[in-house]
C-alpha cells in the first residue's frame, strides 16, 4: 500500500543499469540492491578504510534515505546522487567531530598507561609489619626464614636448629594469628 503523498517521478521506459523505483515498491531494499556497492566503495575512500566506520555511514545513508522517501527524486541517476551526497556529508560530520574530541589513548603502551598507585602497596605493607611485630618471636623466625628469605622447610629448620615439624607447626600458627590480627585490624 502507498504512503500518502509518495508519487513516482521515475521517467517511463527508463533503461539505466540501476532499477527506477516504482511507486509500492519498498523503496530500502531496492537501494540496498542497486546502490551499496558503489555506495560503500565510495565511502571507504573518505574514510581512509575504515570497514567499521563505512558500513556506519552507509546505513545511516539509508535511514536517511528512508527518512526523506516520500520527497525523494525516483530516477536512479538522482537517487545515486543524493545518497552519493548524503554519505560525503556524514563523512564530513565525522571528520569534524573526531577533530573536536580529543585523541583516544591506547592503554596497552607503556609510557601511556597509569602508573601504579603505591599508596596502597605502602599501607598493606605498614597493616602486615605491625600485625608481625605483634607474633611471638619464635613465630617471627620462621616466617622470616620461609616467606622473606625464600628458604624451604628443610632449610629453615637448618637455620634455626630446631625439627621440620615444629618449622611446619609454627608456620601454621603463625599464618593463623597473622589473619586473626589483620582481620582485626581491618575492623578497626
Amino acid at each position: 500500500m502507498e504512503a500518502p503523498g509518495r508519487e513516482s517521478r521515475a521517467p517511463v521506459g527508463h533503461t539505466g543499469t540501476a532499477t527506477a523505483v516504482e511507486p509500492g515498491d519498498d523503496l530500502v531494499p531496492l537501494l540496498y540492491k542497486d546502490f551499496r556497492a558503489t555506495l560503500f566503495a565510495q565511502v571507504l575512500a573518505l574514510t581512509n578504510h575504515d570497514r567499521q566506520w563505512t558500513e556506519d555511514v552507509v546505513q545511516e545513508t539509508m535511514i536517511r534515505a528512508w527518512q526523506h522517501s516520500d520527497t525523494l527524486e525516483r530516477e536512479p541517476g538522482m537517487l545515486r546522487g543524493w545518497l552519493l551526497t548524503v554519505a560525503r556529508r556524514i563523512v564530513i560530520d565525522g571528520w569534524r567531530n573526531r577533530r573536536v574530541r580529543p585523541q583516544e589513548v591506547a592503554l596497552e603502551i607503556p609510557e601511556n598507561a597509569e602508573s601504579a598507585d603505591r599508596a596502597d602497596s605502602s599501607l598493606a605493607a605498614l597493616t602486615i609489619t605491625r600485625a608481625l611485630a605483634e607474633l611471638d618471636a619464635k613465630y617471627q623466625s620462621v616466617i622470616h626464614e620461609t616467606y622473606f628469605a625464600g628458604n624451604t622447610v628443610r632449610q629453615a629448620a637448618t637455620i634455626l636448629g630446631i625439627p621440620e615439624g615444629t618449622v611446619k607447626s609454627r608456620l601454621y600458627t603463625a599464618m593463623r594469628q597473622l589473619r586473626k590480627a589483620l582481620g582485626e585490624m581491618a575492623v578497626r
